[in-house]
């Protein structure tokens, strides 16, 4: 059963993560080439709404993860609690900063046909911070510092 619930919770985390990062981070330039190509606009929306399905999808990461760590008994463990905190930041970061700024973004799109630098600038360093959390988690999922498993 360990086996098949950290397959499918690392099959989760690749195929919903993956696509939320790759279209956050298309999405400020995306929005900054939509001012002066109508073409751009499907593309920013496009951007957005995978972003929020996928970001949906993305909840069962670390539901299978703690499945998966009750399963390994490795719940109190220090890395994972290490990964539980920022798994929680990243999406606090992006439900609180990166989806809703797109929305707005797309909104003022629709509205006057472009956007502030200033704006695309805030956004993508907030893409970046979700982006770098998920990383370091990811990381510490490989090495689980203490492990046995010899890395």
């Amino acid at each position: 059963m360990t086996k098949f619930l950290l397959t499918l919770h690392v099959l989760v985390a690749i195929v919903a993560v993956g696509p939320v990062t790759v279209a956050a981070s298309m999405f400020p330039p995306a929005v900054r080439r939509a001012h002066t190509e109508e073409a751009e606009v499907g593309t920013v929306r496009l951007l957005h709404r995978v972003c929020r399905i996928y970001s949906g999808v993305g909840i069962a990461v670390p539901v299978l993860g703690l499945a998966t760590a009750g399963a390994m008994g490795v719940l109190g463990d220090g890395w994972l609690t290490a990964s539980i905190a920022l798994t929680a930041a990243a999406a606090g970061v992006l439900a609180a900063f990166v989806l809703p700024r797109q929305g707005e973004l797309l909104e003022e799109l629709a509205g006057q046909g472009g956007v502030e630098h200033r704006s695309t600038v805030q956004l993508a360093m907030f893409t970046g911070v979700f982006n770098l959390l998920w990383a370091t988690v990811t990381v510490l999922m490989i090495v689980r510092p203490g492990s046995t498993t010899g890395a």
